[in-house]
């Protein structure tokens, strides 16, 4: 899909329980599975950020640990300092080249938060003025105007720019 079409992400598949045969699929991007989606833009020491599947807006990051937990409370300190330095790195390059005016930033721990992952993982999702349309009301449907795969592209060349 080039750029200049819209994208209309469908997660009904995914809900549906339409995945990877992987045990998680987090893990499997980390271990380069490919079975799944490459969609990591930037990795650190520990931790992995990628571009959601399924956005809900353009730039909509994930960044989720390297190693399988499920819960914040499993984070060691250093790896809560690491993992707050690339939040921020992801909130300024999302702010000067997405023009990103506001954020979503916020986990699901547990299927009781509608959390479909159950390794721990961080949503960042920049907002913008005006942004619900038409379809999305009337439909139910979002229509993100940037494909995730052009979006993996850009990205990755801005995080690796910063470091």
């Amino acid at each position: 899909m080039t750029s200049d079409r819209l994208f209309v992400p469908s997660k009904q598949e995914y809900v549906r329980g339409k995945r990877p045969n992987v045990k998680c699929i987090l893990c499997s991007v980390v271990n380069k599975d490919p079975k799944v989606d490459k969609l990591d833009i930037y990795s650190s020491e520990n931790f992995i950020i990628s571009v959601n599947l399924y956005p809900y807006n353009p730039g909509h990051l994930m960044i989720f640990p390297k190693k399988h937990i499920e819960s914040v409370v499993e984070l060691n300190d250093n790896e809560v300092l690491e993992l707050h330095k690339l939040q921020v790195m992801s909130i300024n390059i999302l702010k000067e080249n997405y023009n990103a005016q506001a954020f979503n930033i916020g986990y699901n721990i547990g299927l009781n938060s509608g959390a479909s992952i159950e390794h721990l993982h961080l949503h960042i999702v920049p907002r913008y003025p005006r942004e619900v349309g038409f379809i999305d009301v009337i439909s139910g449907t979002r229509i993100i105007v940037e494909d995730p795969i052009n979006t993996v592209n850009k990205l990755k060349k801005l995080f690796n720019k910063e470091n």
